[in-house]
C-alpha cells in the first residue's frame, strides 16, 4: 500500500466523486484482521512509546466525516491500543454558550496534545466551516464588518491553514483523515444501529435529520478539502465503506508520520550511567 494514493497533494483541485468509497485493494478481511492491522498497530505502538519518551514533538490527528462513517471505531480499534499517557482524545459537539462567546478556534485548544502526545480530534475546527454553512448558522457578530457572509468561508479557510501551519512550525504534525462514505452505506449502518438493541445507544435522531442535507454536505466537504489540504497538513481521503481497510490506511499513515519524526528513547548521561550501575549492584546484593 502507498498511503500517498489517498493523500490530496497541495494545490490539486479534486472532485469527491473521483475518490471511491470502496476499492479492490487485494486484501481479504481475514488478512487485514489477523495479519496486516495487528502488525501495523504493533509497530505504531513502538513508535508512539518513543514519541512519548522523547517529548520533543506531538501529533494532531483530525477525523472528519458524516455520521456513521467510522471515526469512533477507528479510535477504538487503532488508537486505543496506544499508551494512554501519550494519548489525548477530544470529541467536539455543538458549541456551548461559553464557546460561542469566544473565537471559533478557542475551544480547539483544549484538545491539542502536549509534546510526546498524539491528540485526536473527533470532529474538529472544521465543524465551523461545515455545519454553520449547511444550516446558515452564522451569527451576526461573527461576520467582520468588511466581509459579507460568502467571504467568511474563504477567510476561515485561510485562518485554519495559518493555525495548522503554526502548529507544524512549533513541532506538532497535523494529520487529517476524511472518511469518504457512500449514501447507501450510511443508510445500512444507520438502520443497523436503529434495529439492533445493542447498538441503539450509538444512534441519534439527528443522524437521519442531517442525512437530508447529504448533497449540501458533499459540496461543502469538497470545497473544504480543496481549500485546506496543504503541503504541511494534507488531507487523506479514506474509502470509508470498507471500514477495516480504512483503519489499515490510518495506521500506515500514522507510522509514516512517526517515522518522519524519528523519535528516540532518551540516552542516559555518562554520570547517571555510573550511578545507575551502582544502584543495580546495590539492589542485586540486597
Amino acid at each position: 500500500m502507498n498511503v500517498n494514493d489517498y493523500k490530496i497533494e497541495g494545490k490539486k483541485e479534486i472532485k469527491l466523486k473521483d475518490y471511491p468509497t470502496s476499492e479492490d485493494h487485494g486484501f481479504s478481511q481475514e488478512e487485514l484482521l489477523n495479519h496486516h492491522i495487528p502488525e501495523s498497530v504493533s509497530k505504531l505502538k513502538d513508535l508512539h512509546w518513543r514519541l512519548h519518551a522523547d517529548e520533543k514533538k506531538g501529533i494532531v490527528v483530525v477525523l472528519q466525516a458524516m455520521d456513521a462513517a467510522g471515526k469512533d471505531e477507528a479510535i477504538s480499534y487503532i488508537f486505543s491500543n496506544l499508551n494512554a499517557q501519550g494519548l489525548k482524545t477530544t470529541s467536539f459537539q455543538k458549541p456551548s454558550d461559553t464557546e460561542r462567546n469566544h473565537d471559533y478556534l478557542w475551544r480547539i485548544r483544549e484538545g491539542l496534545p502536549e509534546r510526546g502526545q498524539v491528540g485526536i480530534l473527533n470532529r474538529s475546527h472544521y465543524e465551523d466551516v461545515i455545519a454553520p454553512r449547511v444550516h446558515d448558522l452564522l451569527e451576526e457578530g461573527t461576520i467582520p464588518d468588511d466581509k459579507d457572509e460568502h467571504e467568511v468561508w474563504e477567510m476561515r479557510y485561510r485562518q485554519i491553514n495559518d493555525f495548522e501551519r503554526y502548529l507544524v512550525e512549533n513541532g506538532f504534525e497535523v494529520v487529517k483523515f476524511f472518511f469518504n462514505m457512500s449514501k447507501g452505506e450510511q443508510k445500512n449502518r444507520l438502520l443497523e444501529r436503529m434495529k439492533n438493541p445493542k447498538k441503539n445507544w450509538e444512534f441519534s435522531f439527528s443522524d437521519v435529520e442531517e442525512r437530508e442535507h447529504w448533497d449540501s454536505y458533499q459540496h461543502i466537504f469538497e470545497d473544504m478539502l480543496n481549500n485546506t489540504s496543504t503541503e504541511y497538513a494534507p488531507w487523506h481521503i479514506l474509502p470509508a465503506d470498507d471500514e477495516w481497510y480504512s483503519r489499515y490506511i490510518i495506521t500506515k499513515t500514522m507510522i509514516e508520520c512517526l517515522e518522519k519524526i524519528d523519535p528516540q528513547f532518551p540516552e542516559i548521561s555518562e554520570e547517571n550511567r555510573k550511578k545507575l550501575n551502582e544502584y543495580i549492584e546495590k539492589l542485586e546484593n540486597e
